[in-house]
């Protein structure tokens, strides 16, 4: 079925197909269809950041940036899914086309440049949806917003989508918004990690409730960069880290058609790198806080692969786009067996 699906949308635009099939998967949702388009595998438990995920395997931000499909992503058997990333505005993002296939790689590049309907419309959606599951929300930054101004962007985000996620995820990686990546330097990253952690502490107190602050950082980060960033993760007590986001390289991809748009390149060219920095922070961090893994998973075996390097979770987005819903089960299944533990 996936295979027929994706062949008709691979003759439509790239973001036209993106769109079509978040309400494709709604609607199956919807009419209670969604067995038919993906088997739902064995529950294997982990508990991660204080969160108990029935299975290892989410669905990474980009993919519902507004969470208009929540409930129709999760009944594919992801484990958890992240929404977003969303800003404290609505924005158009960057200019049409910014978004490319890249097939013989698979691989896709993008430069949206954070497009979303704001966080306001994201929490209406959000409540509409009614998910019982684990939910992440990707927070960011507007466009227009001064890089110096930019931790009062995250505290807005922060403030408004608290109570309605299980766990938020700092986006300071995307390649898409001018400086963003600057927050990932020693001094900005220190004062914003320590405002997030200030202002979790407050809303803690005012919810009741703790939700646990992830930090999504990029692939293309220096040693020296890497260790750093871990060594202000436990200094301000984050309570996780993604990596990665998508890269700036076109190693490999440079000669392919499309292989020289702007943007972030994921998939399959982005495995070792995401890879390498998850063994890096594995090591500086010494089990203080989880990795959350993410880049390049198009196989059950490109799964393990993150949870052997340190991880104690993995997302997927490219892979889901070239693989369809059986790389879930697929992933799901490589990780426990190379876990060696029972399913209960």
């Amino acid at each position: 079925m996936h295979s027929l699906f994706r062949s008709a949308l691979t003759r439509l635009a790239p973001e036209t197909a993106h769109h079509l099939t978040l309400s494709a998967l709604e609607s199956a949702y919807s009419l209670g269809l969604s067995r038919l388009i993906a088997k739902r595998p064995p529950d294997d438990p982990r508990t991660v950041m204080g969160l108990t995920f029935p299975n290892p395997v989410g669905l990474a931000a980009g993919l519902d940036k507004n969470g208009d499909c929540i409930n129709g992503l999760a009944a594919l058997g992801f484990g958890f899914i992240e929404i977003g990333t969303v800003t404290p505005l609505p924005q158009p993002g960057n200019p049409r086309p910014r978004l490319f296939r890249l097939p013989q790689a698979n691989a896709i590049i993008n430069r949206m440049g954070f497009n979303n309907d704001g966080v306001d419309k994201l929490v209406e959606n959000v409540k509409r949806e009614n998910y019982r599951g684990i939910l992440g929300i990707n927070i960011g930054k507007n466009a227009a917003t001064p890089i110096e101004k930019a931790a009062d962007d995250y505290l807005i985000c922060l403030r408004k989508v608290y109570a309605h996620a299980s766990y938020v995820t700092v986006n300071i990686s995307s390649p898409n918004t001018k400086n963003l990546r600057q927050l990932q330097d020693e001094d900005a990253l220190n004062n914003l990690l320590g405002l997030l952690k200030t202002e979790q502490n407050k809303l803690s107190d005012a919810h009741c409730k703790y939700v646990p602050i992830a930090l999504k950082i990029a692939p293309d980060l220096t040693g020296e960069q890497i260790a750093q960033i871990a060594r202000l993760l436990m200094r301000h007590r984050i309570d996780g880290v993604i990596a990665t986001n998508t890269t700036l390289s076109r190693d490999g991809v440079e000669n392919l058609e499309n292989g020289k748009e702007a943007g972030g390149l994921s998939g399959t060219p982005v495995r070792e790198k995401s890879t390498a920095v998850i063994r890096s922070l594995h090591q500086h961090l010494q089990g203080a806080l989880p990795i959350i893994g993410v880049g390049g998973i198009l196989t059950g075996a490109d799964a393990a692969e993150k949870i052997n390097a340190g991880a104690s979770l993995v997302q997927i987005y490219s892979g889901l786009i070239y693989r369809g819903p059986e790389l879930i089960a697929e992933s799901c299944d490589s990780i426990f067996r190379a876990s060696g533990t029972q399913r209960g």
